[in-house]
């Protein structure tokens, strides 16, 4: 899952379009659309077995890992291409949605509060205290890293990954309270934990390696517009 990087086709996507004026049934339609990839992002991850190459092959059944794609390197990525790539039509806008660390994110995140909200409100005997905690740290954390995600677009790597730190550490307060005595005392809980812990790693991972590429971005040197 390498190509997250996205600068280049948010700036200028809007002139590249022309004159795209949508109403609030064009933008409902394409949030719509942007649904269902998320929950086609988690339908590739629950079919794969957990394993350090689960991230890459969910990226891949999505059309991310292309080999031949990578904005960083490129300079003849068209529109065209962009439409292949996330299955979108060619006179779509670019927006944060269709960004592949911001469907990964939330596609993670909507599975653990999905399946979190019906164990809670179904399974008597887990505390109230534990159960809104967790919930509350789980949306702590995605918040923070969706925060990170947009910072990311902007191209503010410094920003972006000031934010991701602080996702990572909601992240392990999400993964701390999982492995609490209170957990421990509730089997619908220990049996919630395993697949909640794979995914906690997961979007660990994944944000450690934005990480990692938003310091490469900030180590590269700087272009001298002003040099004759």
């Amino acid at each position: 899952m390498s190509n997250y990087n996205s600068d280049g086709n948010s700036d200028n996507d809007w002139e590249d379009r022309g004159e795209l004026v949508w109403n609030e049934f064009d933008w409902e339609r394409y949030l719509r659309d942007q649904d269902e990839a998320i929950l086609r992002y988690l339908a590739h991850y629950d079919k794969l077995p957990t394993g350090p190459e689960r991230l890459d092959e969910a990226a891949r059944q999505m059309g991310w890992s292309n080999e031949d794609w990578n904005p960083s390197e490129s300079d003849e990525l068209t529109d065209a291409d962009m439409s292949v790539l996330d299955g979108s039509d060619e006179s779509e806008p670019y927006t944060l949605y269709k960004n592949p660390v911001f469907v990964a994110t939330r596609s993670l995140y909507l599975s653990l509060n999905r399946t979190w909200e019906h164990l809670a409100g179904t399974t008597p005997g887990i505390p109230v205290d534990f159960a809104l905690g967790y919930l509350a740290s789980l949306n702590r954390g995605e918040t923070q890293a969706i925060l990170a995600i947009q910072a990311l677009d902007f191209g503010d790597y410094a920003m972006a990954i000031s934010l991701l730190k602080r996702a990572l550490q909601e992240l392990n307060g999400s993964m701390s309270r999982l492995s609490s005595d209170a957990a421990d005392k509730h089997r619908a809980v220990a049996a919630y934990r395993g697949e909640a812990i794979a995914r906690l790693f997961d979007l660990r991972e994944i944000w450690l390696r934005v990480m990692n590429e938003c310091r490469e971005e900030l180590e590269l040197p700087l272009d001298d517009e002003d040099e004759d």
